[in-house]
């Protein structure tokens, strides 16, 4: 990835995604989560503080050093003991059946071969197990579609093969998850190039 990449990047995203104004939605997407749980795409800990009591663990998923080294206040401070688990959402390094629960925050959109990831994720969840979803994506408009289009090229580059277009709904259903619940919508105060948000419950068979 280079030094932008594995240095710069992951302290970018670490201020960017950590603004007030997400903090309902991440309250509202770690809502009802139980169990053990797997989380790809961790970042910097920013869902920590909004993990249920329920929760018993968390297998932390995530590639960058440095994103776990920015996690470490959050971490000491959070009453759900996290682990380290795995660097690669395609490649989950767990047995069949082993969690209950999963989450995805704004991750979808950066993993190269989506589709692997997320019958990964559906391997690892047991029978009725919930993924727990905010993913950024192709807008419900066609003049807002169009952009993302234009400026997609640009966001992959600058960070780190982000993806502005993919359909979040399609790509769960046709990986075999089912939807139990979905609220499309517009993030105020943001682009809407890149706050096309869905945000839901899918349900692994």
């Amino acid at each position: 990835m280079g030094f932008y990449g594995e240095r710069v990047l992951p302290r970018l995203l670490n201020v960017a995604c950590a603004t007030k104004s997400v903090e309902p939605l991440r309250r509202r997407v770690c809502e009802g989560l139980s169990g053990e749980v797997v989380e790809i795409g961790f970042g910097s800990g920013l869902n920590v503080p909004f993990y249920p009591a329920a929760v018993t663990g968390v297998a932390a998923v995530e590639p960058a050093d440095v994103s776990w080294q920015l996690a470490e206040k959050r971490l000491r401070a959070s009453r759900v003991p996290v682990q380290r688990s795995g660097l690669d959402g395609q490649a989950l390094p767990f047995a069949d059946d082993s969690y209950d629960a999963a989450l995805s925050t704004w991750t979808l959109c950066t993993i190269p071969d989506v589709a692997v990831a997320l019958r990964e994720l559906r391997r690892v969840l047991k029978p009725g197990g919930t993924l727990h979803f905010i993913e950024h994506g192709l807008a419900p408009d066609e003049g807002v579609r169009s952009w993302q289009r234009r400026v997609e090229p640009v966001q992959k580059r600058v960070f780190g093969g982000c993806h502005l277009t993919r359909p979040v709904v399609d790509l769960l259903t046709s990986a075999g998850f089912t939807i139990t619940e979905l609220d499309v919508f517009y993030e105020k105060g943001a682009p809407k190039i890149m706050a096309a948000h869905s945000l839901g419950n899918a349900l692994s068979a």
